[in-house]
């Protein structure tokens, strides 16, 4: 497809989105803040996993993080929710840069491990400290703004999403992001030319733990009620699920995972917990007959009509 035509699809896109507040009702429009919530997450979870090839289970607990930081200072030290945002989104840094210097080095099956045990024991401190967190109760927070509106929130979610991708796509062009591809492709190779591994893992993985802090804040704002269910093991899966569904290692990918799964989560809810089996199997169908996912199939129908040659070729970086 020519670039023309995709920036053209890519306004005709923008335009829908942004008139959505317009075009739905309150259920659909709190839907649709869900899945912003969730392009922010997969997005930051594909920048360690598609990028860096770094297979993490502690996303969910670092959004968790973050929400219950903002909400803990905002309540009891009546501190302004725009303010603990941050706080709670740098925490959530720490804590990831913690984690990655203590298993990134280890790589593989062990650090898919050792972040499952981490996203574990945060669930149960967050159940247990009941008079910090509220437990199974949840934690009452205050919203961002003066009032509440479902409106004023999608536009700020969809604020935040924008300047989230676009620091993505800046960051992935640079040279960080040639330094993760290079770790993804040939960990040897890159050590061989000087690239410290490590560091470069802990980098992505520091600032892919903030991003979901500050958006696990975000959302709890939104709920105006923060939970255990946040760092629960279905919420990692969702996440998981999103970005191996939309295409692993581009930028579109878990935009188009996010807004796919969530959708489809929607008509499938009479089925209750067993959806995540449902996301479970189409996940592994993708991965066997569509490993580059919902992109990566839409790139293959698109080029085919062109240059089949291109395909082969083509890096699937590009977007």
């Amino acid at each position: 497809m020519k670039k023309s035509n995709k920036n053209l699809l890519l306004v005709i896109f923008l335009g829908i989105v942004v008139c959505l507040p317009f075009l739905l009702d309150d259920y659909w429009l709190h839907v649709a803040i869900l899945t912003l919530f969730y392009v922010i997450m997969a997005s930051s979870w594909n920048l360690l996993a598609g990028y860096t090839g770094q297979v993490s289970f502690a996303h969910a607990a670092f959004a968790a993080i973050g929400a219950y930081i903002s909400g803990i200072l905002s309540v009891q030290m009546s501190i302004s929710p725009l303010i603990t945002l941050l706080f709670g989104s740098v925490i959530a840094a720490i804590f990831g840069l913690g984690l990655g210097l203590l298993c990134l080095k280890m790589g593989g099956i062990y650090l898919s491990l050792t972040t499952l045990g981490f996203s574990e024991i945060v669930h149960i401190i967050i159940k247990n400290e009941y008079e910090i967190t509220r437990g199974t109760m949840g934690l009452e927070v205050p919203n961002l703004l003066g009032f509440y509106s479902k409106t004023a929130y999608f536009y700020i979610m969809l604020l935040v999403t924008f300047i989230i991708i676009f620091f993505l796509a800046k960051l992935i062009k640079s040279d960080h992001g040639l330094k993760f591809k290079s770790v993804l492709n040939d960990e040897l190779a890159a050590s061989s030319i000087g690239i410290d591994t490590v560091k470069v893992r802990v980098i992505a993985f520091t600032i892919s733990s903030a991003i979901a802090g500050f958006a696990g804040g975000l959302y709890g704002h939104y709920l105006l009620l923060i939970t255990p269910e946040m760092s629960s093991l279905s919420q990692m899966f969702m996440i998981l699920a999103m970005t191996i569904i939309g295409g692993m290692g581009t930028l579109s990918g878990p935009i188009a995972g996010a807004v796919f799964l969530q959708v489809l989560s929607e008509y499938i809810r009479i089925f209750g917990k067993f959806h995540l089996l449902l996301f479970g199997v189409i996940s592994l169908l993708v991965i066997k007959f569509a490993p580059g996912g919902i992109v990566g199939l839409y790139r293959k129908i698109t080029q085919s009509k062109t240059d089949p040659l291109k395909i082969e070729t083509q890096s699937k970086y590009d977007y």
